[in-house]
């Protein structure tokens, strides 16, 4: 999924993507240009927004797409595939345009993340890769953002490697982790190939290799002096655990006149010992130890923690950001919304369900988000016609999309496109921003949202409006197709 791992993703791909492939191909419809949209209908954890991730990994893998031929001979192995259009993927490359919102973006449901104009079997093929890529990171990344706003400030480091879903699960995890905000990752690989910075204190089996825990704190501060934080919860934490750091920090850091040092509990009633172990450090002068928490911990958790006046400097969050435990399933869709005649007119094309959220917006679309000028803050997304342009010195009334007799009334704005050229005819023409200007833009951009929009519980929702026009094509097609 990282493209320094050398391999070739083509195949990854779902069975039917090269059956439908094959069947377009036999009937014509192979070079057919079609529109797909990529977008998601509900909040993870019921949250207010999402934050957008995995796009870099999905440029990887369409500059690098391409049918090996052990790919063709396991294809043509199969018996299923003409040989016309074998030689067709034997020279393979995609042509086709894409066009995504900046990782780091807030999201809504159902505005496109991505959307894809390409011939058809291209088209198709790409699905399960893009889908897997911008689902897992816009999950984790998701999660991620709630977490650190939960912990007002506070670092967060992403610690979960080892309780990942695989390994990629754990290295674009982290990569992930640090768009939405988190500081750092235990996973040295993440900072190998994403520059995401990499650190660690020490396991219990460190503690437990020496003859004392303090001569394992005095190793450790010896040979890490800069950077000496101290797990302080293998055996009894304030009777031995934090009086053996503080003689340590004693023994050994304060002759070398370091201030900087910290302390790191993973167990017991973290509200309670942080506040002792605060009091603690503070009363033997060592006013600029860090405390460090881990285990098991979430937004809610952390939320109870600074409620109950925890004394914490820094949270390792591991499990439940890497696998986003609480609901573990970001839920994009990868859909048909039109297809090209023979003259290049757009044929709109919807899905209709009798379950509401299911129901797709058609046709060639592009997303406006207006910012209110006096505030800067985000107002509402807008959802239009791709050849639609949003007039910001005019007013502009918008509905709230669950409750249609909603209006909002907007002036004063400036409205931006989501949505940026990635390739066009097959060339990436995106210049990929490095991933710290990601996770600044994505703290940017979240700052842009109102506080209620932010918020765990029961949310503001956020308007996200169809142009009339729009709304007119995808009711016309409801009724015809009703």
């Amino acid at each position: 999924m990282f493209s320094d791992s050398g391999l070739n993703y083509t195949m990854l791909c779902d069975f039917y993507e090269l059956t439908m492939g094959n069947g377009y191909f036999k009937n014509g419809y192979g070079n057919r240009i079609v529109y797909f949209d990529v977008f998601f209908r509900s909040v993870p954890d019921g949250g207010g927004f999402a934050i957008a991730a995995g796009l870099e990994q999905v440029i990887d893998y369409i500059q690098d797409l391409h049918f090996s031929a052990d790919d063709i001979a396991y294809l043509r192995g199969r018996g299923l595939f003409c040989e016309e259009f074998l030689d067709y993927l034997a020279n393979f490359r995609f042509t086709g345009d894409i066009y995504a919102v900046p990782e780091g973006t807030p999201v809504f449901p159902h505005e496109p993340l991505l959307t894809v104009r390409a011939p058809a079997i291209q088209a198709q093929l790409i699905e399960t890769f893009v889908l897997l890529s911008l689902n897992h990171q816009s999950l984790i990344a998701t999660k991620s953002n709630r977490i650190v706003r939960a912990a007002k400030g506070r670092t967060v480091l992403e610690f979960g490697s080892r309780r990942a879903q695989g390994a990629d699960g754990a290295i674009l995890g982290a990569r992930a982790a640090y768009i939405g905000g988190c500081a750092g990752t235990a996973c040295t690989i993440s900072d190998q190939l994403f520059g995401v910075t990499a650190g660690g204190t020490m396991a219990h089996s460190w503690v437990q290799m020496f003859d004392s825990q303090y001569e394992a704190f005095k190793a450790y501060c010896e040979a890490y002096p800069n950077n000496a934080t101290l797990l302080v919860d293998t055996y009894n934490t304030l009777k031995r655990g934090i009086p053996d750091a503080i003689r340590a920090f004693n023994d050994v850091l304060k002759p070398l006149g370091i201030k900087k040092c910290g302390i790191r509990l993973d167990s017991g009633d973290l509200a309670y010992l942080t506040r002792k172990a605060r009091k603690m450090l503070d009363d033997a002068g060592w006013t600029e130890c860090t405390i460090t928490v881990s285990n098991a911990l979430d937004e809610y958790l952390i939320t109870d923690l600074l409620s109950q006046g925890a004394c914490i400097d820094c949270f390792g969050v591991g499990e439940r950001l890497i696998t986003a435990k609480s609901e573990p399933v970001f839920g994009g869709v990868y859909k048909l919304a039109g297809v090209e005649d023979k003259e290049g007119n757009i044929i709109p094309k919807i899905k209709i369900s009798e379950n509401v959220n299911k129901i797709t917006n058609p046709h060639f679309k592009k997303t406006y988000r207006l910012f209110g000028n006096d505030t800067g803050k985000a107002i509402a997304d807008y959802i239009c016609l791709h050849d639609e342009t949003v007039d910001d010195s005019k007013e502009l009334t918008i509905f709230d999309p669950e409750a249609t007799w909603k209006r909002k009334t907007v002036v004063n704005f400036t409205a931006k496109e989501l949505q940026k050229p990635i390739f066009l005819k097959g060339e990436l023409v995106y210049t990929k921003p490095s991933l710290s200007e990601i996770k600044k833009y994505c703290a940017e951009q979240t700052d842009t949202l109102w506080d209620e929009v932010k918020r765990f519980d029961n949310p503001h929702n956020y308007y996200v409006d169809l142009s009339e026009k729009l709304w007119q094509i995808r009711n016309e097609l409801l009724q015809s197709n009703g």
